[in-house]
């Protein structure tokens, strides 16, 4: 891929300060997800993840409580309790990754989102930010402050070329927040899109403002070209680290940062790679785990931990269960856990059943389960029919 191009479709874009909020009267401002009829261009361009129809209304939050999980409130919508439509101009979105900006705030990276149906491109921006200081979530997460939500980092917006920019992880080291995302080329068949590469962006003001330095994309080329430390990397391996979870190591393993990885879509199977804090942006000293021990440099040696299908997951060591917990989401949310971040990992428990069409599940860092107090397991999910992000609690066994 030529670099001018690799720039163009790395450059990230201005920052996510807040400005004023939306209008919300009904002259001039319309909330898409909650509009019957309104359904988003790009929306129809993004293929239904499990079949059905196209979105409709956010409708009442799905009351689900059984074996353990339990659906909370909604976390976006015009119909949630933070009122993201009128308080960030939010309507519809999805992911929700989440992490602690190592100061106790909640910090959460959107997808795909957008807001009045009857402004220019009905507000639509490839990615937004919102915080919590939310410290109990048993009744719902708040989300803090109100004002226009920005898009944190660019993309061309073109299909076939780079139609959107997609955050898969999040983590804060040394004060300051790495977000990995995807570059998504073009969307497919259901569940399946092709990207261009996934990248770290960075900012240093707690997620007001993004860069993307050049040496941390990894381009989805299938090949192993040797290049300089600090170009692009063109490995064929980087194709299994197109989607990413960040998990910081607990116990043995603390001083070590996962990074796992699938390839683009919702059939591959995951992968893990290690890193010390200080090196997240050189690839170079990441080690790959190929089956039997750590390779330093190499992703064309990684081998699978978990096989497919692995869909968007999130990773987290928790204290209470002294292991290491993975939410995915192919047949409803799927949990599985490890004593290492290798595995063997134990055979997928479902802790949300597939008719709540739940996906992209985003553990909370402040659930009790990943702070030692406690077996509640809290997580952001989304759902497509509504398009849009809910909270959602399970309980983990020792």
């Amino acid at each position: 891929m030529p670099s001018r191009l690799l720039s163009l479709l790395a450059c990230t874009a201005v920052s996510t300060g807040l400005v004023s909020a939306v209008p919300t009267g009904t002259a001039d401002a319309r909330a898409c997800s909650n509009s019957g009829t309104g359904v988003p261009i790009p929306i129809i361009n993004k293929l239904l993840p499990r079949g059905g129809s196209p979105i409709g209304p956010q409708k009442a939050m799905p009351a689900y409580d059984h074996g353990g999980t339990k659906t909370i409130s909604w976390v976006t919508g015009p119909k949630s309790p933070n009122r993201t439509f009128g308080r960030f101009g939010i309507s519809g979105t999805d992911v929700g990754v989440a992490w602690d900006n190592g100061r106790g705030q909640t910090l959460m990276a959107f997808g795909d989102t957008f807001g009045n149906c009857l402004a220019p491109a009905q507000q639509w921006r490839h990615n937004v930010l919102l915080r919590s200081t939310d410290g109990n979530l048993s009744d719902g997460l708040s989300l803090s402050g109100r004002g226009y939500a920005g898009e944190m980092f660019g993309a061309v917006g073109v299909e076939g070329v780079e139609k959107t920019a997609i955050p898969t992880a999040g983590i804060s080291i040394g004060g300051k927040q790495y977000v990995n995302y995807m570059s998504v080329r073009a969307w497919g068949p259901a569940s399946v899109w092709y990207t261009n590469y996934s990248a770290i962006a960075v900012s240093n003001n707690n997620g007001r403002s993004w860069y993307t330095p050049q040496n941390t994309i990894r381009v989805n080329a299938g090949i192993t070209i040797p290049v300089p430390a600090s170009w692009p990397s063109f490995q064929a391996g980087d194709a299994k680290f197109q989607q990413s979870a960040y998990a910081k190591g607990g116990g043995a393993d603390s001083g070590w940062v996962y990074q796992y990885g699938t390839p683009n879509g919702r059939f591959g199977a995951a992968y893990v790679a290690r890193f010390r804090p200080g090196d997240i942006l050189d690839r170079g000293k990441y080690q790959y785990w190929d089956g039997r021990t750590w390779i330093v440099g190499n992703p064309d040696v990684a081998r699978a931990v978990v096989r497919g299908p692995v869909t968007e997951l999130s990773v987290s060591w928790s204290p209470y269960l002294n292991r290491y917990v993975m939410l995915d989401s192919p047949r409803g949310v799927l949990m599985r856990t490890a004593a290492s971040p290798q595995g063997p990992w134990s055979p997928p428990r479902r802790v949300a059943p597939s008719n709540l069409e739940l996906y992209a599940p985003m553990m909370l860092p402040n659930s009790p389960a990943l702070r030692g107090t406690g077996p509640e397991l809290y997580f952001n999910a989304s759902r497509w029919e509504d398009y849009n992000v809910m909270l959602v609690r399970t309980t983990v066994r020792r």
